[in-house]
């Protein structure tokens, strides 16, 4: 896929990180080769993070992310710092700048130990290399340049994509468990939060999946299923459903089929199903008056039958005959203190970078608070997980037998 059709939350990140005044606008005006970010003497002069979508190749689609200082002061320079922390939970290749001439000091190490903590791949680029006369030897991550004299710009382009082909290896959405000219059904209700002609990312990046393989994909809504099951001369491999039909797809799938959910094939991309699996045996524990987070990952307008907000809470409380306290974020918002919770139910995470999602899930996991998603939540409402999981053989021994 090009720049402009990879979605943003398959783009690689790039966040350049360090003191202000570094070099930090002047290093990444000098790697997009455009005036993207001021540069000036002044410090601080970058007060909020910039992003730029570019083709950085061998890598293909990049956004490349210039922050706010970290050593900035102040009230304001305060909540810059908070905001730059929070691009590090986006970030999957982190950039340090360093200003050749003063060496790394407390604040680079203070961001080098962030970097360390989000267990995020990262180089060292020493700017205003042009400024000093003796130069140390460097480790494989590790870098001289000079934005200035646009010193090592090339190379430093080149260490990035070799830091990109360490952490390549990926989770396919689905082809890996069919075969050319498998027949795959996908039930696509048409979601009123949708914008009109179009279907949403997870259909969307499936079917792209499927076809990549050579499987042939028949696209229904829930009203068809039926009809495309009698249709179809060779009975399909597995059909795969949006969360919200899951009830009534499954009743009209005959059980020698494999049946699964669009957000449940992205818990596994996204690198967390295991841990949404076991967050969601907590709804059998669940008290009155507990608190629920329930976490969109994306911003829309809410419908009068929004999933998130409407038909979530909804289920939770018949499923369990109790009342709850629900709560709710969307978009980048999501809190760092999350012990008043006793269940996070976050979407299936299409629209957030994979290191956002992990983030989220590791922030759960470090605070004793069970997490699950959208999709496994509403397949184990109904009785379908166990079934759900199937399609995934190894983990479904691994995690139905251990939760």
């Amino acid at each position: 896929m090009g720049l402009n059709s990879t979605p943003s939350s398959e783009r690689v990140n790039i966040g350049f990180f360090g003191k202000r005044n570094a070099g930090k606008s002047s290093l990444v005006n000098a790697v997009t080769g455009q005036n993207l970010s001021i540069v000036s003497d002044i410090k601080g002069t970058t007060t909020d993070p910039v992003y730029k979508s570019m083709e950085l190749l061998p890598i293909g689609p990049v956004t490349i992310i210039d922050t706010p200082g970290f050593d900035d002061i102040g009230k304001l320079g305060e909540l810059r710092v908070e905001k730059t922390k929070q691009i590090l939970n986006k970030t999957d290749i982190a950039i340090l700048i360093v200003d050749s001439t003063n060496g790394i000091g407390s604040i680079e190490n203070q961001i080098l130990s962030l970097f360390k903590e989000k267990n995020l791949k990262y180089i060292v680029a020493y700017n205003k290399s042009d400024l000093i006369s003796e130069k140390k030897s460097l480790n494989s991550n590790e870098i001289y340049v000079s934005a200035k004299n646009n010193t090592n710009i090339y190379e430093l382009k080149e260490l990035i994509s070799s830091i990109f082909e360490e952490k390549k290896d990926k989770i396919p959405l689905v082809s890996d468990m069919v075969e050319e000219n498998d027949n795959v059904i996908l039930v696509t209700p048409i979601d009123s939060a949708a914008p009109k002609g179009r279907i949403i990312l997870p259909q969307q990046q499936v079917l792209r999946d499927l076809l990549d393989k050579g499987a042939i994909a028949t696209v229904v809504k829930e009203t068809q299923l039926k009809s495309a099951l009698k249709s179809l001369n060779t009975r399909p491999k597995l059909v795969i459903t949006d969360s919200q039909a899951f009830e009534k797809v499954s009743q009209e799938t005959p059980y020698d089929i494999l049946l699964t959910s669009f957000s449940i094939l992205f818990a596994r991309y996204k690198g967390i199903l295991d841990i949404a699996v076991k967050g969601v045996k907590k709804l059998d524990l669940l008290k009155d008056g507990d608190v629920i987070l329930i976490s969109e990952g994306c911003t829309h307008h809410r419908q009068c039958d929004d999933i998130g907000t409407v038909k979530l809470p909804k289920w939770i409380k018949n499923y369990t005959g109790k009342n709850f306290n629900f709560e709710f974020t969307s978009g980048g918002t999501f809190p760092e203190n999350i012990d008043k919770y006793a269940l996070i139910v976050h979407c299936g995470g299409c629209m957030l970078k994979e290191q956002e999602v992990l983030n989220r899930y590791k922030n759960a996991q470090n605070q004793h608070i069970p997490i699950t998603n959208y999709g496994i939540t509403i397949a184990y409402i109904h009785g379908i997980l166990e079934r759900s999981l199937k399609i995934f053989p190894r983990l479904y021994e691994q995690i139905v037998k251990k939760y």
